[in-house]
C-alpha cells in the first residue's frame, strides 16, 4: 500500500461524550486535537484508511465487523465500516475507539483494521508495519493509529504512580513530534508494560510501516496530557 500519511490518536472509552457523562468536557481538547488528526489523514487524499490498536492477540478484522461500548456503559454498537451478516462483534477498544472518532468525520472511504498483540516483541510489530506497507502499488492508504501512552501518572491513576512514566511519556511524544521511527522501535516492551503503556506495539506497527515506505517524514505532536494518571498523545505523520 503506498502510505501517505498517518496518525496516533489515544483510545480511552470517555472520549465518547455519552460514556464520560457530566464529565465528558473534561476531554473537549482531546476530542478536538483527535478529531482534527483525522482531518489531516483525510487532506492527505488516501483512498482507504487503516486503523492499527493493541489487542488480546494479533488478529486481521473484517469491514463488517464492530465492536461494543456495552462494557462502559453505553448500549452502542460501532460498526469498522460496511454493515452486512458477515460481521461480528469482534474489535477490541482500541479499534471501537478509533472506529467511533473515524465515524464522526463522516467520510465514506473504506476502512480496515488490525490489532497486533498487546505484548508483541518489537520485531514482530516491526514486521507488521513491514508486511502492511510492502505492496509498491494499491490504494493510497492513511493509518490511525490508537494507543494510550502510561497508566501510572500519579496516585490517581489505573496503575498507581510510577516516577518511571512522565520520562517514558515524555519520550514517545518527542519520537511522535520528530517521527523517529527508530525511537519507537527502542521502546522496551518490559517496561511499557510495567507501565500499562498500551499504544507501544501499535506505536511499533507505525515505525515499521513507514520505515518500510521509505522517504522523508514530518511529524507533528499536538495534544499530550494525562487527565486521569493516563497519558494521552495525539499526533500527525505526513510525507515530505
Amino acid at each position: 500500500m503506498p502510505l501517505v500519511a498517518a496518525a496516533v490518536c489515544p483510545h480511552p472509552p470517555l472520549l465518547v461524550p455519552e460514556v464520560a457523562g457530566a464529565a465528558a468536557g473534561e476531554l473537549d481538547g482531546l476530542r478536538a486535537a483527535c478529531d482534527a488528526a483525522v482531518a489531516r489523514l483525510l487532506d492527505a487524499r488516501p483512498e482507504q484508511l487503516l486503523l492499527i490498536g493493541s489487542g488480546p492477540r494479533t488478529t486481521r478484522f473484517n469491514p463488517a465487523d464492530h465492536g461494543t461500548l456495552r462494557p462502559y456503559g453505553l448500549d452502542r454498537e460501532v460498526r469498522l465500516w460496511k454493515v452486512n451478516c458477515a460481521g461480528g462483534p469482534h474489535l477490541p477498544l482500541s479499534l471501537t475507539i478509533g472506529a467511533w472518532l473515524v465515524g464522526r468525520s463522516g467520510t465514506g472511504l473504506p476502512r480496515f483494521a488490525h490489532a497486533i498483540a498487546v505484548d508483541a516483541p518489537p520485531d514482530e510489530c516491526d514486521r507488521l508495519g513491514a508486511e502492511l506497507a510492502g505492496a509498491a502499488t494499491g490504494p493510497r492508504t492513511a493509518l490511525l493509529v490508537l494507543g494510550d501512552g502510561s497508566a501510572t501518572r500519579g496516585r490517581q491513576a489505573p496503575g498507581y504512580d510510577d516516577p518511571r512514566a512522565q520520562p517514558y511519556d515524555d519520550r514517545v511524544a518527542t519520537a511522535l513530534a520528530d517521527a523517529d521511527t527508530a525511537a519507537l522501535r527502542d521502546l522496551d516492551p518490559g517496561l511499557s508494560t510495567q507501565l500499562r503503556a498500551a499504544g507501544r506495539a501499535p506505536w511499533q506497527v507505525l515505525a515499521g510501516a513507514v520505515r518500510a515506505t521509505g522517504g522523508d517524514w514530518r511529524g507533528e505532536l499536538t495534544h499530550h496530557t494525562a487527565p486521569y494518571g493516563v497519558a494521552y498523545l495525539v499526533a500527525t505523520w505526513e510525507r515530505v
